[in-house]
């Protein structure tokens, strides 16, 4: 006879208070706060909170400029031609370098603009184990969830974009002529990485590290969100 299949638990909303409840009370004047939510708003503001950090994450890495205005995610050459860029801009090559800096973060924010629903899958197909781990864990738990369950199904989306985005950019002609001078410099090989993975992997480190701010924000200020189901979930942790 076949065994049954066993499913993994998903998140629903009547359990999830019961987890607040039972995981995460301190002391006893916090799990009255907790069992005064109720079920659906439990779990309705653990669910606004992820989304919420994804949203305004998206948003700014999305928006023009997203990647290459800030500082923090700005994407850089690749190690191999950091040092070829410094010799290149001192012959007078800087345009070649900063064009092809500014295609690369282009090609990122065009990816991360198509990431959201990929993370709204993730926060649906949450479980009661996902939720005890997010509550209970650091200051950046549901971003470690998110880049768990995330990161291959976003590698594999964000690769095409980039590749659309590098051909259209023309990134491919740019960083091979920029390679090929840095090459005749003897400063870099022929052989380098592939210029897409690296975009891309780039443009996940950077959508991750800004979902992993605004958890740290709302983990601060709970009290301070706008959302009122937010306020009420992690201002009760």
């Amino acid at each position: 006879m076949d065994k049954p299949i066993r499913r993994k638990a998903q998140l629903a909303p009547w359990v999830l208070g019961a987890v607040l409840g039972a995981w995460l009370a301190p002391s006893a004047e916090a799990a009255n706060t907790l069992d005064a939510l109720s079920d659906k708003d439990a779990a309705s503001g653990l669910r606004a909170a992820l989304s919420q950090g994804v949203g305004r994450a998206v948003t700014q890495l999305g928006a023009k400029n997203g990647f290459l205005n800030d500082p923090k995610v700005a994407i850089p050459l690749p190690p191999t031609l950091e040092k070829a860029e410094h010799a290149l801009r001192m012959v007078g090559m800087s345009g070649d370098a900063d064009e092809l800096h500014a295609s690369m973060n282009h090609a990122a924010e065009q990816a991360v603009a198509q990431a959201r629903p990929v993370f709204e899958d993730a926060v649906r197909h949450m479980t009661v184990a996902d939720a005890k781990t997010i509550l209970t864990g650091g200051e950046d738990a549901g971003t470690q969830y998110f880049r768990r369950t995330t990161s291959a199904q976003l590698t594999a989306k964000f690769k095409p974009i980039v590749a659309a985005e590098t051909a259209k950019l023309s990134l491919a002609e740019k960083y091979d002529h920029f390679a090929g001078q840095a090459a005749q410099f003897g400063l870099i090989s022929k052989n380098e990485a592939n210029l897409n993975d690296y975009v891309t992997a780039k443009a996940l480190d950077g959508l991750f590290s800004r979902i992993a701010d605004e958890e740290r924000a709302i983990r601060k200020d709970p009290l301070g969100q706008a959302n009122s189901l937010i306020k009420k979930v992690f201002g009760a942790l």
